[in-house]
């Protein structure tokens, strides 16, 4: 039987042994729970991709993805954390939020772990901490922006064209992570309240648009030789923003004080657009002259 000194020296190295952690088999940095399969001393410490992006825009309604990339995880835990409320959002594959629109995934045999918020609405806007269970526990911070498309067109809310001459109107789509589908243009009548959708081959004719796509979208609509039945409320419509409209006034010799013009502040990409037009007008009509001739 041991004596009472070996006894005590025991006990004292237990408790040596609990202090600084080392029994510590909830997760803690000498851990059993810590060693991946095979241990050793060449277990490599878990470490966050560096290459994740740290900064996510989603659209308002559509779904969003934080991702997260954890190397040499072992068998420790990942969770997701929203910074605004310090709530619990996801533990593994687990979700803890009665907001079911939070989901975690994991595609096995990848370092990926996904926080998955669908219908994302701008009070999702903010930090969300990317955590594993390690003592002191890691972390990865990513910032996510909700953004609302806006379409506005330049110019307004009146616009003031000569009769004759070209009704220019540019429609810009801002704050959208990617460029919308498709743009529409309406013309309404204020008088008769008809509205219709503008068509580039109508009997009419002079009618062209021009998109630009990029971090901003630009639609430009050039109706020729203006005349008053052309008059009326304008809309431009995009996919995945707010139909912005404005009036335009032909005028036959009218000089209202606050005369404006079609091609006010109008940038000098519009203005190469316009001379292309111009141009390809030409070129047309000459084509047509020669065939006649």
């Amino acid at each position: 039987m041991p004596s009472a000194s070996a006894l005590h020296l025991a006990l004292l190295v237990g408790a040596h042994l609990v202090i600084n952690g080392s029994c510590d088999v909830a997760g803690g940095s000498g851990s059993i729970n810590a060693l991946p399969a095979g241990g050793g001393s060449s277990r490599l410490a878990p470490s966050f991709d560096a290459a994740t992006p740290r900064n996510v825009t989603a659209l308002v309604g559509k779904s969003a993805y934080l991702s997260c990339r954890v190397r040499n995880l072992g068998n420790r835990t990942v969770s997701w954390i929203r910074h605004r409320d310090l709530h619990i959002l996801t533990v593994g594959g687990y979700t803890y939020t009665s907001d079911q629109r939070f989901q975690a995934t994991h595609s096995p045999q990848t370092d990926d772990w996904t926080l998955h918020i669908k219908w994302a609405q701008q009070r999702d806007a903010g930090v969300y901490e990317c955590q594993v269970s390690t003592q002191p526990v890691r972390s990865f911070f990513v910032t996510l922006h909700v953004v609302v498309p806006s379409a506005r067109i330049l110019g307004g809310p009146d616009l003031h064209v000569d009769i004759g001459s070209t009704i220019n109107l540019t429609c810009l789509i801002q704050f959208s992570p990617e460029p919308p589908a498709y743009i529409f243009w309406y013309h309404e009548d204020e008088v008769s309240g008809n509205k219709q959708v503008i068509s580039y081959d109508s009997s009419r004719g002079g009618v062209s648009v021009v998109t630009e796509k990029g971090a901003a979208t630009t639609s430009y609509l050039l109706v020729q030789d203006a005349t008053p039945a052309d008059s009326g409320r304008y809309s431009c419509s995009p996919s995945n923003a707010e139909v912005a409209s404005v009036r335009v006034h032909v005028l036959n010799g009218e000089r209202p004080a606050a005369m404006q013009t079609g091609s006010a502040g109008l940038s000098n990409s519009w203005r190469c657009i316009v001379a292309l037009l111009a141009v390809a007008v030409l070129r047309a009509k000459l084509l047509h002259a020669l065939l006649d001739s």
